[in-house]
């Protein structure tokens, strides 16, 4: 895959320079992702000097894995924006690097530090509104090995990290859409990824055991919305997004035990009231907050305002929003209003909706294995694999006027059904409403 820089001469040696560390092709992989890492008005990136591959230390806790990689000498390159103007060429060391954009394709153990965090792959930098984007272009199953440990525990149990990585590479691959810049984040808006310095042993077993695995609906990727701790019942996509996810439902959760399944937020009525108006509210001096309508799941799907001037409704999944935008864990809760203090007592912490990671950890504790977790939090899907899609190989510099890695939406290969879990004395008393 080229990097590519239309300007003749000298203004091409930083560019040069800064792709010597890399080998001249790319090599084929089932799924290639892009990651928005970092942006602003400057980003450092460091690149490696040698001309070839480097030498890698043997991982042998996670056999099939690629090795990490030794320690080389890096070079150090400020990326900008000419003039720091919306539409102006980058920059590299100051020097105008005659694009709006540059691209450094992943090459077999390839490693680069952007903003001071190392990931494996390449880079895509993106002049944009008078900063830089700069874009991880990294293999899927690599990708996975900065984003597993970031989201759980490596010292969880192997089930509970198996599903993890199932989970966590579908929602990926599902993400993949060669129509927009980048494929997804690395904060908590997308899925955690921290790069080279998260990988841990326990995770990167959990990664190759599960190599090319995802959960599949109707032919596609599934929607594997997870969360910390649905607080003992799951909340289903209708009532989180109004989205119609039959393998998304309310269901009683009775493995998922955490350090958040049982909370209470004390708020004093003056905050609430000021979120309220935010809301829409306009009801005088707020006297109660109370659940008027709840859902399956038990989390409010209608709140009633009242106040000295009239009441005010938050419908819908705007209720469980208004609840967590008041600071709690997760809008599996109780209210009561005395003295001018709202309380909330709660259950769980996150959205609710998929996979409960403490109800994962919970269901491994009890000896089940990673098909049976994935089929209980999502019941009717598939588990299928990722077809390879080999690229060509392409040279190292070309001359063309932009600079992308060539993207593929993933293909399936066809699936099997996940089994639902066996009958227990636990689940039982879930479903008759008297598990803790």
């Amino acid at each position: 895959m080229p990097v590519r820089n239309p300007l003749p001469g000298r203004a091409a040696l930083p560019l040069l320079a800064l792709t010597a560390g890399l080998a001249h092709t790319a090599p084929a992989h089932a799924v290639t992702l892009r990651v928005l890492v970092s942006s602003g008005e400057q980003v450092t990136l460091k690149t490696p000097v040698q001309t070839r591959a480097p030498q890698t230390t043997p991982d042998l806790s996670a056999p099939g894995l690629p090795a990490a990689p030794a320690p080389v000498t890096f070079t150090t390159w400020k990326v900008g924006v000419l003039g720091g103007k919306k539409g102006g060429n980058l920059t590299l060391n100051g020097q105008d690097a005659g694009n709006t954009t540059l691209y450094l394709a992943p090459t077999p153990g390839s490693v680069v530090e952007i903003s001071g965090r190392s990931y494996r792959g390449g880079v895509l930098l993106r002049s944009l509104d008078g900063g830089v984007q700069a874009i991880n272009v990294v293999d899927l199953e690599d990708y996975l090995r900065g984003v597993v440990p970031a989201e759980m525990p490596a010292s969880w149990p192997a089930a509970a990290l198996q599903a993890q990585a199932v989970i966590a590479r579908t929602y990926a691959a599902a993400r993949v859409n060669p129509a927009v810049p980048y494929d997804t984040c690395a904060t908590e808006s997308c899925q955690v990824y921290q790069g080279v310095a998260a990988e841990k042993p326990g995770s990167d077993a959990a990664i190759q055991a599960t190599a090319g695995q995802v959960i599949a609906y109707g032919g596609k990727a599934a929607t594997t919305y997870f969360s910390s701790d649905s607080g003992g019942f799951t909340a289903s996509a209708k009532e989180a997004w109004n989205m119609d996810l039959p393998y998304l439902p309310a269901k009683p959760d009775p493995f998922s035990v955490g350090p958040r399944s049982r909370w209470q937020l004390d708020l004093p009525a003056a905050k609430v009231q000021e979120l309220a108006v935010k809301y829409g509210a306009k009801i005088g001096t707020l006297r109660a907050v109370t659940a008027s309508r709840v859902s399956e799941s038990g989390r409010p799907s209608e709140l009633t305002l009242t106040g000295s001037a009239g009441t005010h409704l938050i419908q819908g999944a705007k209720a469980g929003g208004f609840i967590r935008a008041l600071g709690a864990p997760s809008s599996r809760v109780n209210l009561g209003m005395q003295g001018g203090t709202l309380t909330l007592q709660g259950a769980g912490a996150g959205h609710g909706v998929g996979l409960s990671q403490y109800g994962a950890l919970g269901l491994a504790n009890a000896g089940y294995d990673v098909l049976h977790i994935l089929g209980f939090y999502y019941p009717g899907t598939l588990l299928s694999r990722l077809a390879a899609a080999p690229r060509a190989d392409t040279p190292l510099l070309a001359r063309t006027p932009t600079a992308a890695p060539a993207v593929q939406r993933p293909a399936l290969h066809a699936g099997t059904a996940l089994p639902a879990l066996p009958a227990s004395p636990l689940l039982a008393r879930a479903a008759r409403g008297t598990a803790e």
